[in-house]
């Protein structure tokens, strides 16, 4: 399997470690990724975390744009300057930072959740909201309702 799926939620140690699911550490190995890079995510109080191949994204996203437009700039602030690496140490554990903490609320615990070509990082009672209303919209979207209504 090359891909993140499932989730996850593990204990941040004394030393603000947390270890990353045996099954995201076997993608991020196979991947052949020496280092992860982290996003803040724009719209959710979570983390993007991928390899090189997540900025790749972003960067593709950013060549369409004008480079003499404010987008431009905007994009490459976010994915170029409003992220960090993160290293694996060789149990499997990142490092809780300042900056993942302040953005995500996380405290006790971090919430692993796989998105495919990349993960996230949230706080778990976030991650649960989250998946209420993903779940709900969802629901309406299968129902044929709109957000609010109640189908027939």
């Amino acid at each position: 399997m090359d891909r993140f799926l499932s989730s996850a939620v593990n204990r941040i140690d004394a030393k603000g470690r947390v270890s990353v699911p045996a099954h995201f550490r076997a993608v991020v190995q196979k991947r052949g990724y020496s280092e992860l890079y982290a996003l803040r995510c724009l719209d959710r109080p979570a983390m993007d975390v991928g390899g090189l191949d997540l900025l790749d994204r972003y960067e593709q996203r950013i060549a369409q744009e004008d480079p003499f437009l404010q987008t431009a700039d905007d994009m490459s602030f976010f994915c170029h300057g409003d992220g960090t690496f993160l290293k694996l140490d060789q149990d499997g554990r990142i490092s809780m930072t300042d900056f993942i903490r302040e953005h995500t609320g996380i405290s006790a615990e971090a919430a692993f959740v796989g998105r495919g070509n990349f993960f996230q990082i949230w706080e778990p009672g976030r991650l649960t909201a989250y998946g209420t209303e993903a779940r709900a919209r969802l629901l309406q979207l299968r129902q044929g309702t709109k957000p609010g209504e109640r189908p027939e």
